[in-house]
Formats: C-alpha cells, sequence, structure tokens
C-alpha cells in the first residue's frame, strides 16, 4: 500500500525549537529549530518510506475560526524572534527535500491535513501524520496514524483509534472534539464549559457519546455544580466543540501525484546542510563523486615579452587545500599561456623576471596565486587587484564560487557551458584548445570587470577598505598560512594515549556500576542497562527503544551515579576523535598545521578558520585547553605571544552610540558589567554583587547580538516576563543604546543595508519584508551587524598596520595565528617585553573610534600557556 506523510510545518518547527538548545550558524541565524526538523526528515524518510509527502503551514493569525470567535488562540505568547528567523530557512529545508508544502490563509495546518487524510482514505493509501498537537489525533482511523512529537521532535507517541481508547479511557478519535468541547483548550483559546476538566469530560462522553447527548441529558446530571455549569453555558460548549472541529472538505489546486517524494542526495539539500553547518548531516550524505579533471599537454610557453599588464595566475583545483596540491595549470595575461602538469616545464626565471616587471597585476583570489608562485620559489607581491574580494565586499550574501560566478553580475560571461572545473562539473574532456579558450575568457573577464568593480566601489565608499585592508590583509593571511604553527604531534599522540587511558577508567566504572560490560557508544544497549536493569525513571522512548540522548541523561543525574560518568564518557570520546586525533591528521611534512584563514565566508567580514578549523578548538573542558599544550613556538628559545582585545564590541557599541554611561566606563577603566550593574540594580559599586555582574554581563553581550527576552531567560535561568523587564531597565539606563537600535533600523529600511565604521556594508533584503519572522530577524541583524563588522574591521586594521610597521622590522616576530578578536605570535623569549609595548600600540591604535582599545598580553612556552 502506498503511504502518504503529512506533517504538521508550524507545530514541528515549536517542538525542534524548544527541544533544542539554541544554535546559531557563522552568519547568526538561529538555527536549532531548523536541524531538529531536519532531523525529523532524516528519521522519518528512512523509517517509513512514504510515497507521497506534504508539509501544511498556518498562514497567517485569521481564519474562518477566528470570525466565529475572535478570542481564537487569544492570549499566547508571543513567538520567540530566534524561532520566528527560522521559518524561512525551514521553508527552504522542506524544499531542498524536494517535498510540496501548502498553506491557506483562510484555514490552518489541521484543516489542509484533515482534508488530506480523507482524500487518502478515498486513494487507499496508508497514511501518517507527524504534529505535536494532540487535537489531531481525531483523524486517527484504520488507514490513518497520528504520530505525536512528545518534547522534542525524535521521541513519538503513535496514536491508533486502539491506542486512543487505551489514553481516554475507551474514546473514539471523533469523541476528541466532543473532549474539547466540554473541557475546552487553553493553548487554541477555546473556552469550554467552567469546571469541567478531562476526567469529567471523558466520564460524561462514556455516558452521553456526545456533547449534543449531554446536553440533551442534563436532568440525568445529578451534581448540581456541573448541571448549571452545563446549562449555563450550552452555546459555549457547542461553540467550543465546532472551533475544535477539523475542517475536511478544502478545495485543493492540486492533485496526489503532485505529493510525490523520491529520497534522493538533491545539491539543494547539501547546500542548505552547508549554510546551516549541519556537519554531522553533512556526514551522512553520500559525496558528490568527484571527476578526474582530464589531463592535457601543450607546449609551455617561455618567452613573456609580448605579454599585457594585466596579469592573472590559476590553479585549478577541486575545493581542496591549495597548499597541498601540486599546481596544474597556470594561465597569464590576456591571451597567451603557461600550461603544465610539471613545474619543470616552465622557465622558472624568466617567469619570474616578467613578473617582477609588472606594476598593476590583477587577479583572482590573491592568496591562492601567492601561495602557487611560492610553491614554484617565486617571492611576488605586485597584486593591486583582487575581484574575489571586490566581489564579497559589494555584495557579502553571494557565495563566492568562481571567476564565471563573480563576473557575471556585471554583464560579463565566461564561455565555458562545456568546460567545467571542480566538484561533479566535469561535463566532458575538453581540447586543449577548448582549455586554452577557457582560460582566455577568465583572464580576459578580469581585466575587463576590475574597472567595474572599482567604481562600484567608490560610489559605495568602500574602495578604502578593499584597497587599504582587504588587500594587504591578504598578503598577511597568505604568509601567515604558509609560515603555519608548529605542532609536537608526539605531544597529541600522547594525549591520545592519556584520554584513551581516561577512557578506559571511565568505561571499568561504568560496567562496575551497571554490574556488567556493554557497548556504551550503543543507545539500544545503553537504555537497557538504565532502564530495565537499574530501574532509572524513562524520560523518552522513541520506536526503537528509550532515549538516551544529553537532554535525557541530564535530568537523570541526580538519579544515579553512572549518568556523571556516562556524560564525562561521551564529552572525552569527541574530544579524542575529532581534536586530538583528527588533528595529527592535519601536520604536514614540515610539522606545522597550515590553517586557511577565508576572507569571503562570514557577512559581518569576521575571519573564519578551515582546514582545519582552529577557532573551535574547544577550551572551556580543561581537556580541550590542553590541546593547545601540542601548539609551540618554531624555536626552543622562543614562546608564543597572545594579544587579545578585551571586550571590544561593548567599546564598539559605546563609540557607535556615543552613549555617555557607557564612554564614561571605558574612558575611566572602569569594569562595565559592573557599571551596567550599577545602572541596572539602581545600586552603588559596593552594592554590585557577583549575581548582579553576571546577570548584566549577559545582557550586556546580549544587546551586541540582539538577544531577546527569551534568549536572555535562557541564559540566566528566569522567565521570558523578568527577562523582557530586565532589558527594558536596561534600555532605559542606556538611552542611546536604545535610540541606536531604533535609529539603525529605521536607516536599514530606507537604505536596505548598514555599515560599520569602515562602511563595509551588509544588506537586508528582508528588512522591509510583509513577513514578521524574516523581518525580525533583518532588524536583529541590522542592530548587531555594525558592532560585529567594526570589530573584525579593527583587529584587520590592526594584523596590517603591524605588517607595515618598521618598529616591528626590529624583532624576529612571526604573526601566526588569528583566533576571534587575538592574535597569536611566535618571538624569541629575550624580545618578548620590548614587542609587547610596541605590538600593544599598533594594536590600541588600530582606529580611533572615540573610546580607548584595550589590549591584554599574555606568553609561554605553548599555546595552552598563553592564557
Amino acid at each position: 500500500m502506498a503511504k502518504l506523510i503529512l506533517m504538521d510545518g508550524n507545530s514541528i518547527a515549536f517542538r525542534a525549537f524548544y527541544g533544542l538548545p539554541l544554535l546559531t550558524n557563522k552568519s547568526g541565524l538561529h538555527t536549532n529549530a531548523v536541524f531538529g526538523y531536519a532531523r525529523l526528515l532524516e528519521k522519518v524518510i528512512k523509517e517509513e518510506d512514504p510515497d507521497y509527502f506534504l508539509v501544511a503551514f498556518d498562514a497567517g493569525k485569521s481564519t474562518f475560526r477566528h470570525k466565529q470567535y475572535k478570542e481564537y488562540k487569544g492570549g499566547r505568547q508571543k513567538t520567540p524572534p530566534e524561532l520566528g528567523e527560522q521559518f524561512a530557512p525551514i521553508r527552504q529545508l522542506i524544499d531542498a527535500y524536494g517535498i510540496k508544502r501548502f498553506e491557506h490563509e483562510d484555514y490552518e495546518a489541521d484543516d489542509i491535513i484533515g482534508t488530506w487524510t480523507k482524500l487518502a482514505d478515498e486513494e487507499g493509501l496508508e497514511t501518517i501524520v507527524i504534529t505535536g498537537d494532540k487535537d489531531l489525533t481525531q483523524l486517527a482511523s484504520e488507514k490513518t496514524k497520528v504520530y505525536i512529537t512528545k518534547k522534542g521532535v525524535t521521541d513519538i507517541e503513535v496514536f491508533t483509534p486502539e491506542h486512543l481508547a487505551e489514553v481516554y479511557d475507551g474514546l473514539q478519535p471523533l469523541q476528541i472534539i466532543d473532549l474539547k468541547g466540554l473541557m475546552g483548550d487553553k493553548s487554541d483559546n477555546i473556552p469550554g464549559v467552567p469546571g469541567v476538566g478531562e476526567k469529567t469530560a471523558v466520564k460524561l462522553l462514556k455516558e452521553y457519546g456526545s456533547v449534543e447527548n449531554v446536553l440533551d441529558n442534563l436532568d440525568k446530571v445529578t451534581a448540581k455544580k456541573l448541571n448549571e455549569n452545563l446549562t449555563n453555558n450550552r452555546d459555549i460548549a457547542l461553540m467550543s466543540k465546532d472551533l475544535a472541529t477539523i475542517y475536511r472538505d478544502m478545495d485543493f489546486d492540486f492533485k496526489i501525484d503532485d505529493l510525490k517524494f523520491k529520497d534522493e542526495d538533491r545539491p539543494e539539500k547539501y547546500e542548505l546542510f552547508k549554510d546551516m553547518e549541519f556537519n554531522s548531516l553533512l556526514d551522512k550524505m553520500d559525496e558528490q563523486e568527484v571527476e578526474e579533471v582530464a589531463e592535457f599537454t601543450a607546449k609551455p610557453t617561455t618567452s613573456f615579452k609580448d605579454f599585457s599588464d594585466a596579469v592573472s595566475v590559476f590553479l585549478e583545483v577541486h575545493g581542496e587545500n591549495y597548499l597541498k596540491l601540486q599546481p596544474e595549470f597556470i594561465g597569464i595575461s590576456d591571451e597567451q599561456f603557461v600550461m603544465t602538469k610539471k613545474v619543470e616545464d616552465i622557465d622558472l626565471e624568466d617567469f619570474k623576471e616578467f613578473l617582477e616587471s609588472r606594476k598593476t597585476v590583477k587577479t583572482y583570489d590573491l592568496k591562492r596565486q601567492v601561495a602557487l608562485l611560492d610553491h614554484l620559489d617565486i617571492k611576488f607581491d605586485h597584486f593591486t587587484d583582487d575581484i574575489m574580494l571586490a566581489s564579497f565586499l559589494i555584495n557579502p550574501s553571494k557565495k563566492i564560487i568562481d571567476v564565471a560566478e563573480t563576473v557575471a553580475d556585471f554583464n560579463i560571461s565566461i564561455n565555458s557551458d562545456d568546460f567545467h572545473y571542480g566538484k561533479g562539473r566535469n561535463k566532458k574532456d575538453p581540447s586543449t584548445e577548448e582549455t586554452i579558450d577557457f582560460l582566455s575568457d577568465k583572464v580576459q573577464a578580469i581585466h575587463q570587470v576590475a574597472d567595474l568593480m572599482t567604481e562600484k566601489l567608490k560610489k559605495d565608499e568602500m574602495y578604502s577598505l578593499w584597497h587599504d585592508l582587504e588587500i594587504p590583509l591578504a598578503k598577511v593571511l597568505v604568509q601567515m598560512e604558509l609560515k603555519g604553527i608548529k605542532v609536537q604531534r608526539e605531544r597529541l599522540e600522547k594525549m591520545e594515549v592519556e584520554l584513551q587511558g581516561q577512557l578506559d577508567d571511565i568505561e571499568e566504572k561504568i560496567y562496575e556500576l551497571a554490574g556488567e560490560k556493554f557497548n556504551i557508544n550503543s543507545p539500544k544497549q545503553l537504555g537497557v542497562i538504565l532502564f530495565e536493569k537499574l530501574e532509572l525513571p524513562v524520560i523518552k522512548k522513541t520506536k526503537t527503544g528509550y532515549s538516551t540522548a544529553v537532554d535525557v541523561l541530564e535530568k537523570l543525574q541526580d538519579k544515579h551515579e553512572i549518568i556523571d560518568y556516562i556524560l564525562h564518557y561521551r564529552t572525552v570520546s569527541k574530544l579524542q576523535s575529532t581534536y586530538v586525533i583528527g588533528l595529527q591528521d592535519e601536520v604536514s611534512e614540515d610539522g606545522r598545521i597550515h590553517t586557511r584563514f577565508n576572507q569571503t565566508l562570514a557577512q559581518t567580514g569576521r575571519l573564519s578558520s578551515v582546514e582545519p578549523n582552529l577557532q573551535n578548538i574547544p577550551i572551556r573542558l580543561e581537556e580541550g585547553r590542553k590541546i593547545r599544550q601540542a601548539f609551540v613556538p618554531s624555536k626552543e628559545e622562543n614562546v608564543l605571544l597572545g594579544l587579545d582585545y578585551s571586550q571590544i564590541e561593548l567599546r564598539v557599541l559605546a563609540a557607535i552610540t556615543k552613549d555617555e554611561s557607557m564612554m564614561e566606563a571605558f574612558n575611566n577603566d572602569i569594569d562595565i558589567h559592573t557599571k551596567t550593574a550599577m545602572e541596572v540594580y539602581g545600586v552603588e559599586l559596593d552594592g554590585v554583587t557577583p549575581i548582579m555582574r553576571r546577570n548584566a554581563k549577559a545582557v550586556n553581550f546580549g544587546i551586541v547580538y540582539g538577544i531577546s527576552d527569551y534568549g536572555l531567560s535562557q541564559n540566566l535561568g528566569i522567565t521570558r516576563k523578568e527577562a523582557a523587564q530586565f532589558i527594558d531597565t536596561y534600555l532605559s539606563s542606556f538611552k542611546d543604546v536604545k535610540q541606536f537600535m531604533h535609529d539603525v533600523v529605521q536607516d536599514a529600511k530606507r537604505d536596505g543595508y548598514v555599515t560599520t565604521l569602515l562602511h563595509r556594508r551588509r544588506y537586508l533584503p528582508d528588512i522591509n519584508s510583509r513577513n514578521f519572522n524574516a523581518r525580525s530577524f533583518a532588524e536583529r541583524t541590522a542592530m548587531n551587524s555594525p558592532i560585529q563588522g567594526s570589530a573584525a574591521d579593527i583587529i584587520k586594521l590592526a594584523m596590517v598596520k603591524y605588517a607595515e610597521s618598521e618598529k616591528v622590522k626590529d624583532f624576529d616576530v612571526e604573526l601566526l595565528l588569528q583566533i576571534h578578536d587575538e592574535l597569536i605570535f611566535d618571538i624569541p623569549k629575550s624580545q618578548v617585553e620590548d614587542f609587547i609595548p610596541v605590538i600593544t600600540e599598533i594594536m590600541e591604535d588600530a582606529l580611533e573610534i572615540g573610546v580607548p582599545l584595550k589590549v591584554e598580553a599574555g606568553y609561554g612556552k605553548d599555546w595552552y600557556e598563553v592564557k
């Protein structure tokens, strides 16, 4: 029998959001609801293998039920903005799976689902309804099962008519409508009959069958107060039943065949998972097939006499780290090319002499070209234009893919329909002539677009940001990447042994407490131990057994000693596999890790560390911090030195808002969190308690990231009402911050973008959207992007000024890493004390913003000791 899945879109979104902790991706978008949704889709598709699939959404606040009872669904708490902003990507997710979705402004998702269960019965389909709302259990039938998600999204209770009868003492599915008519429904603000709860309602329905029959037999209801309530609320009971009744006769302009579903790894899904940073889901997808680029032979050009002044060097790769590859093609100038698979085929001296004679060199991806030339032992630093960086500044929301994609916005095309490099894009084996034409197109496109981009950057006041910051920074970054940071593999290997010993000890303790050996990594075996043998209370059950997720285990911590050991085992195990072992694979032959710094990923302008990501080494756990012990200076007499901007985003907030109270704190070197606590709680300095300061710190940083009352309530463990009051008091105390938050949103609505102190733009296409959730996310982004982006620009500026400083040349120092707001240097210990004032001055004077920038320094024999 063919199978249809009907999913309650809004209900599942709420379940996913509240069932998972808040998560964000690099762009600041909250993603926990999207992630929970994706996990449920993966589970449902795998376990149910549907032939047809539909997700139904509520379209708006007003439906035919509101016309009948205007207070319907009244009194509900406002949707947290952290959830609201996720509805758009949830819809994108559904589309990426190739699943049909539908909504109707006059009806609710329940009505859409109800109508399709009726249609599916007529088509002879097996139907599964997935929702968090028990109202839909009225749809259960011989062919329709209703899966109710509990707490999260993967713990499911299956309602059939039989199971419903067990839960509600013999009631049938359609009697759920009568149940709601009598007892009401607080979540939907359906009034029901006062004084009638579930127990009384079930008892009445068992005896009389329906609301109407109950009302027709009031003379038999002997309980005086109950009889009085039923008599006085007859119309309300009937109306409540009507409100609770799912409408099942909607008209659709699509048929069952439009709901056909095929499980496949669609490119849209892969790209969305990448955007959302759902690495665990990406790992499960089949890797896209990478076709080998055909090998070509061409006689290398060795005469560079007639080449034009526009030079572009290319290294064509397949999404891999360019530092680890041999060069394949080198394309130069407008018309002529050096093409080779062998470095020795090139007359490097002629090539070097030619390059060094150029005064203006335009390119795409400056860092990659410098790395290639370095691989050829050619030191070249004359690149003046990088259209990849220009493209990112002009449109930071557009993915950086290749030259063709970059120049397309300026109506410049590359004849590459039949010839594509890259992952899974090689459609045929092109000839040598076609290859030359393709590379020639690329170079000419760069030459043509450079002036157009320069003009656009000047018009948008970003030319200096590009020419004086991003391009010089790229030259700094590539030297950092080529240098790398020394890593003691033996220390990681030793740590691997130590952690394995720790894991073994934890294992033995778990076995001892369990009374037997079992596979700790098996949820099924662990569930049997915890909930059958040790008889711990069952928190969640899944279709395959007991849930042993982290949130479940945390609720059991006070029930048995074994729980703490299991949680610790999982933490150490992940640390072992992901970092201690994983980083060993990243150590190159030179004994160093060469991370790559991406300038074109985060729309705020922040740098990202990739392949491997050294910004994400967990340092809150001591075991995680110890991983940094393996990162050491290049020489025994050297140390690693770290300089970290202190509270830079709050200082930028003070500078942008010009809030007198905040500026006073920073200008007089008063702790900003203490100052905030004094303002919010109305106390003097000596009256600020540690808890007050902690709460003030949470709201300070929360304001920077556009926190809502819900987000703050989660951080502080208080109610949303208390959190809202806290934020209101904060904004009343810092009136200029409040004014900035209002003004920046209004400016964004007018201009369509916001800017940093250095005029970096972030466009907000949804700032005037009629969709509340999309607009709310854009407004939050408008508030925090100027702050985060300005902070990112400041540390970038410091890196460029460090590279240009004449004073720095007196020291034998190397800049190795940029980690968030911190710079890591390799320097002889004998020079540290003299160097710290020099680099501190450079960093603190990077940009005059109206309040002092402050840098804190620390050094040691390894990265662990730096702080």
